[in-house]
């Protein structure tokens, strides 16, 4: 198919000024309408796929060998016996790589091999670390080598270390490992054959790649894009030295993000270390900040001269594969949080670093912005060569930072404000969330708001905050994540000091929560959007709450405006999973922290970028060994066929209490109904046209052939992804059934009977009914299992029983509708006819679907004598909680 033919008329038109593309907005009264979760319904399913066509990521005539053929021969591998060449040994080799990727330091290995007889019994061509790394030094061989260089700025110069990103490139792209998943052109997908509800998930299925492909193609036809994405991030080293790095890290968009996302796949490269130099003896702060950007800009300078003509020609690459073809690899992405956003984009604090065209009192507005045009940047640009006065001026007028020539500014294809993209952990978690959690703290006072959190019931997917939250210090994204799956709970039913209606502060609330969880959807639909935007919206229109109680008086916050920018990004380089700070800070761990703990902290780059080579070696050389011991198979197959993803439960082998007692269940357990309500299963399955009166008229007589049961205290689950998408994560998630015990420290432990989802309707509801109305909610007082010989004698021949039984207490069926402000469900306890007692049943485990966890409905004021332990005993009403995770929130609303 001709290019021209892949062409969609619906969407020629560029971004518009605001970065939205220029075809006509989707909004509720389109394939919006709706219920959000009704319209998830529609990724669920596969995607309508259209190819960009033409002669797009096409590959070249070439002979090449694969990967690992090639790798092979770099070793000499073909002309050794053993697997592990060049150790000559299995044993030399799984040492070498315990003591390069296990952490051991090298003088705890020289002191194993020293113990007498060791290295002699282990056979292994080595005795101390020197000789160890003289092997992975000069007989692996290395992705791309570091390189030392300076660069001079206002008459200092500064070193720094990097790799030849071009490089770098090629040793990602040429990945064996990656071959079978790699991504050569464009996509869009669609949700329909009409092609009228696009999904974004990949970045290839996102306008800014296919915009990019259709540029190269106009040139040449034939072009591959690989784009490029970069993050930077300065981290402590240390706690008390205050020691600093500045890593540059790359990846490409070809990889998955499933891939991307893992450290141990190797799929991110350390490109370089940046000076981390405060440049402290400039006592002008405006120079000093000036000059820290111009050594920044000019470091990155130096190391993507090697992409301009690369980007804008092609360069011949050869994947996994040995198959060739015309690579163009191009700047996509830039990930940083905001003063690296804006230090990237040249822009000033309290300024938008996507180029909108505003004033800082202007960030508080829910509105579409001009923005500024990248040629009148790059006219301001070329300016530079005129004189200072002249540059500065130019600069100024165009509202950008007068930086000596950034790194951007020569890179084809590149517009530097639209690869600035969201940044969902210091943004949302560590931005909007936590002013949110302070403001909330001021509203209702922190000791009311400690109160609440101290009193929230266990769930397996929460973090207890024993002591409330006004104590936490140096709060982390992972606790702010925690706060946000209960906040909502805390909140709901608390009164504003005065008699203030708190109405519009829980909507505020629950809309941001909304954008939190929407924004981080693996995979978005253009109906979705329309949500996320209307989540952002509805928090604009009460945000003025917090204005009338006195706690703002404006809410003029760059992290605020950002949220604007997150469908734009999203339609362009699709889901914020792409492009996650979170993966730059999980990779500080391998890159930097570790890697400045292996040294001497002397001269601590060069020793840092030697360790690290060596791990990449061993790492690459691991998988080498693997496919040759699996067969050589080939590199564009998959190491493992696709498995169906369902539901798994797991109990485990041997019970936690072999022989339970009726009477010990009541009283350890709380199944004070366990023989009763067992007699009348066992009848009901005997006789399953018995009405449920004669059963339990039967059952008055009937004694069980048994008196024990065995015990078990916990069900674990793992939930495939509530989307369908089989490279997302399986939510793990547990069931705890466990009485009231005694430590190791004998402090008393209390007792914890989680709450749990049945997918059980009953009546004449649709059994397959989505959403909370498709469940009921029980507390699960005891999972048990019977013995083979008490099973055959309570069951009739023609029953299959099953394997574990769990006693569980009713709640009453969730409402129809939701609040109206929080949007939360309430249950309350069942009881039976004379409200006497709970309403208990036996159900098979198999009915179980998974956690749910219950917010009480505290009122104005929180109990005093309720605790985490007993809210679930002594509080009746409760509304159910959809933000325990990401998996419940999809699917329990």
């Amino acid at each position: 198919m001709d290019v021209d033919d892949a062409h969609d008329p619906r969407e020629d038109n560029a971004p518009s000024a605001d970065g939205h593309d220029g075809a006509q907005a989707e909004g509720p009264g389109d394939e919006g309408e709706g219920n959000i979760h009704e319209v998830e319904e529609e990724l669920w399913d596969d995607p309508h796929v259209f190819r960009f066509g033409g002669k797009a990521g096409a590959p070249l005539p070439s002979q090449n060998k694969s990967g690992y053929d090639d790798y092979g021969a770099e070793i000499h591998a073909e002309n050794a016996e053993s697997y592990f060449h060049p150790f000559p040994t299995s044993r030399s080799w799984y040492l070498a790589h315990w003591a390069k990727m296990r952490g051991p330091s090298s003088t705890a290995l020289n002191d194993l091999l020293a113990i007498d007889e060791i290295s002699e019994r282990l056979d292994v061509p080595y005795k101390n670390s020197i000789q160890l790394n003289a092997i992975i030094d000069d007989k692996l061989p290395s992705r791309p080598d570091f390189k030392v260089n300076h660069v001079t700025v206002e008459g200092e110069s500064f070193e720094f270390h990097y790799r030849d990103p071009l490089a770098c490139i090629r040793a990602l792209y040429g990945d064996p490992d990656f071959t079978p998943h790699m991504v050569y052109a464009p996509e869009r997908h669609y949700v329909d054959a009409d092609r009228t509800v696009r999904v974004y998930n990949e970045m290839h299925t996102g306008k800014w790649w296919w915009r990019v492909q259709r540029a190269i193609e106009e040139r040449e036809e034939g072009g591959t894009v690989v784009p490029l994405i970069v993050s930077t991030d300065k981290t402590q080293l240390t706690s008390f030295r205050n020691k600093s790095a500045y890593p540059i890290y790359l990846t490409i968009g070809n990889i998955p993000k499933s891939i991307r996302r893992k450290p141990s796949r190797r799929a991110q490269i350390l490109l370089g270390y940046l000076p981390t130099t405060p440049l402290t003896h400039i006592k002008n702060r405006e120079t000093r900040r000036r000059a820290v950007a111009n050594v920044f800009h000019a470091c990155m300078r130096k190391i993507f001269e090697t992409i301009k003509e690369a980007g804008l020609d092609g360069v011949r690459m050869s994947g996994g594969d040995g198959v060739e073809r015309r690579c163009h690899p191009i700047l996509a992405v830039y990930v940083g949080d905001y003063p690296e956003q804006c230090l990237i984009s040249c822009c000033k604090n309290m300024q938008c670093p996507n180029a909108c065209d505003l004033q800082p009192s202007d960030l508080e507005r829910y509105a579409e912005f001009s923005r500024r045009k990248i040629e009148d940047v790059y006219k301001a640009l070329a300016q530079a060569d005129r004189g200072p006065a002249a540059y500065i001026a130019a600069c100024e007028k165009i509202g950008i930072k007068p930086i000596h020539h950034p790194f951007w500014e020569d890179l084809p294809y590149v517009d530097i404000y639209q690869s600035i993209t969201p940044d969902v952990l210091h943004q949302v978690y560590q931005g909007m969330v936590k002013h949110m959690i302070g403001w909330i703290k001021r509203a209702f006072g922190a000791d009311e708001v400690d109160a609440r959190f101290a009193r929230l019931p266990p769930s397996h997917h929460l973090r207890l905050f024993s002591s409330g939250i006004s104590h936490l210090s140096r709060v982390s994204g992972q606790e702010h994540k925690d706060i946000c799956r209960v906040l909502l709970g805390v909140v709901a039913g608390l009164p504003l000091p005065g008699g203030a209606s708190p109405v519009r502060l829980v909507r505020a609330l629950r809309a941001l929560l909304d954008f939190t969880y929407i924004c981080q959807y693996p995979s978005h639909s253009s109906s979705t959007l329309v949500y996320l935007d209307e989540s952002l919206r509805v928090f604009h229109e009460n945000k003025s709450i917090f204005v009338q109680l006195g706690i703002r008086e404006n809410f003029n916050l760059p992290k605020l405006h950002s949220l604007l920018h997150y469908t734009p990004s999203i339609k362009q380089f699709g889901t914020t999973d792409n492009y996650s700070t979170e993966y730059s800070e999980r990779l500080h761990i391998d890159f930097a922290k570790d890697a400045y703990r292996a040294t001497n902290h002397k001269d601590e780059y060069y020793q840092m970028t030697r360790w690290l080579q060596r791990r990449e070696k061993i790492q690459r050389h691991a998988l080498y060994i693997n496919w040759r011991m699996s067969g050589q198979p080939d590199v564009r197959l998959p190491a493992t066929e696709w498995v169906p993803r369902t539901l798994l439960m797991k109990i485990a082998k041997e019970p936690t209490a072999k022989s339970v007692s009726f009477e010990q269940a009541a009283q350890r357990y709380g199944a004070t109904q366990l023989r009763q309500v067992l007699t009348e299963y066992i009848i009901k399955m005997n006789n399953p046209r018995f009405s449920d009166r004669l059963v339990k008229r039967i059952a008055e007589d009937y004694n069980l052939p048994f008196s024990r049961v065995a015990a078990f205290h916990k069900v674990k689950f793992w939930h495939p992804d509530a989307q369908g998408r089989d490279e997302v994560p399986e939510t793990l998630d547990c069931i705890h059934v466990r009485p009231a015990y005694t430590d190791s420290l004998k402090r008393v432990q209390p007792g914890r009977f989680d709450t749990a989802l049945l997918h059980r309707t009953g009546g004449d509801r649709d059994e397959e009914q989505h959403g909370i109305q498709g469940h009921r909610v029980v507390q699960v007082r005891m999972v048990f299992s019977l013995s083979a010989k008490a099973s055959r004698t309570a069951f009739a021949g023609h029953v299959e029983p099953p394997t574990h039984f769990a006693y569980v207490e009713w709640f009453t069926r969730p409402g129809p509708v939701a609040d109206e402000n929080h949007l939360m469900y309430k249950v309350t306890r069942q009881t039976t006819a004379g409200g006497t007692k709970r309403a208990a049943s036996i159900i098979p485990v198999s009915e179980l679907r998974s956690s749910v966890h219950l917010l009480p409905k505290f009122g104005p004021v929180a109990p005093r004598d309720w605790t985490s332990s007993n809210v679930l005993e002594l509080c009746q009403t409760f509304f159910v909680n959809s933000f325990t995770d990401r998996h419940t929130y999809l699917t329990i609303y």
